[in-house]
C-alpha cells in the first residue's frame, strides 16, 4: 500500500480517525509521518484511557497501591507499559480493567468473530432444530398436515433449496 501523501513510498503508518461519525483512514510512509509530527503512533498507554489506573503522585503516597504478588507489577508500570505483567495481574487489577475493557471493546466478554459461511451454517442448523421440534410435536398431536408441511421445509433446507 502506498503512502497517501507522497504516493511513492510504501505506507508503514496507518491511522484511523472518526470525525463526525465518519471513519477516515490515512496511510503514511515513515518520512511523511515524521513530517506530519507523528513520531510514535503507539505512543499512548492503554491505561491512559481509564482514569485512576495509573499511579499519580497522590496515589503513590497512599498505601493502597495495587501490586501483583506473582510478578510485582504495579498500576504505574501498567500505565507506562500499556500491558500487564502476567496472568495473575488480571485478577489483581480486575476492578480497574473491567471498565477499561468495556470502554475499549464495547463489552467485557469475548464473543469473537465467525466467518460468514459458519454463521450461515449455524443459522441453518438452528432453523432445522426448530423445524424438527415442531415436526415432532405435530406428529405427537396427530396434526399430519402441519407435520407434512414441516417435513417439506426440512427437506428443502437439507437439499439446499430455498424455503
Amino acid at each position: 500500500m502506498q503512502c497517501d501523501v507522497c504516493q511513492q513510498e510504501t505506507a508503514t503508518v496507518f491511522l484511523t480517525q472518526i470525525v463526525g461519525g465518519k471513519m477516515q483512514k490515512v496511510n503514511l510512509c515513515e518520512s511523511c509521518s515524521k513530517e506530519k509530527g507523528i513520531n510514535d503512533p503507539t505512543g499512548f498507554a492503554l491505561a491512559d484511557l481509564l482514569p485512576g489506573m495509573g499511579e499519580s503522585e497522590e496515589y503513590e503516597r497512599t498505601e493502597t497501591v495495587l501490586k501483583c504478588s506473582v510478578c510485582g507489577f504495579t498500576q504505574g508500570e501498567f500505565k507506562k507499559a500499556g500491558r500487564l505483567g502476567c496472568s495473575a495481574c488480571y485478577d489483581v487489577f480486575t476492578e480497574g480493567l473491567e471498565p477499561l475493557l468495556k470502554n475499549v471493546h464495547k463489552g467485557s466478554e469475548h464473543i469473537g468473530k465467525a466467518p460468514e459461511s459458519f454463521r450461515e451454517t449455524r443459522v441453518q442448523t438452528e432453523r432445522l432444530k426448530t423445524l424438527q421440534t415442531g415436526l415432532d410435536r405435530a406428529v405427537k398431536a396427530e396434526e399430519f398436515e402441519k407435520a407434512a408441511n414441516l417435513r417439506d421445509q426440512i427437506r428443502q433446507i437439507e437439499t439446499g433449496s430455498q424455503v
